[in-house]
């Protein structure tokens, strides 16, 4: 060490060790960040595939009930028609709720990881004004 502040370099070297600091402290903040909007997004994501599987189900469901009261529309009396067409109108409230939020959460994915990339594209501007 007697070297380096012989040589003038002793300042150099420990500007070099706060620099390494604080990028590894950066570095494990973003890594922090990362994994907290990871989650975040993991789920949005098992949000749309479970709003996707009862979407698929709940159009079974509506296209059977469709179909049903279709033909019982040309049944005997006109309460069935009624009831029928009423259990179908009900299950296609229920589809279209459920769509609404399945939309609703595929649009909300433009948001992911904007935190982690609002950071790193400071950091980003940070280093490149300091060199």
């Amino acid at each position: 060490m007697k070297w380096l502040s012989f040589l003038g370099l002793d300042e150099r070297v420990q500007r070099v060790r706060q620099g390494a600091a604080e990028l590894a402290q950066a570095a494990e903040d973003r890594v922090e960040l990362l994994t907290l909007e990871w989650a975040e997004e993991k789920q949005r994501l098992q949000r749309i595939v479970l709003l996707s599987v009862l979407g698929a189900v709940l159009t079974s469901v509506v296209l059977i009930v469709l179909s049903a009261a279709v033909m019982v529309q040309f049944w005997d009396t006109p309460w069935r028609t009624t009831v029928a067409w009423g259990v179908a109108g009900a299950w296609l409230l229920l589809w279209l709720a459920m769509a609404v939020a399945l939309w609703q959460a595929l649009r909300a994915g433009h948001q992911a990881f904007a935190l982690t990339r609002r950071e790193l594209k400071r950091d980003w501007f940070e280093l490149k004004d300091g060199l």
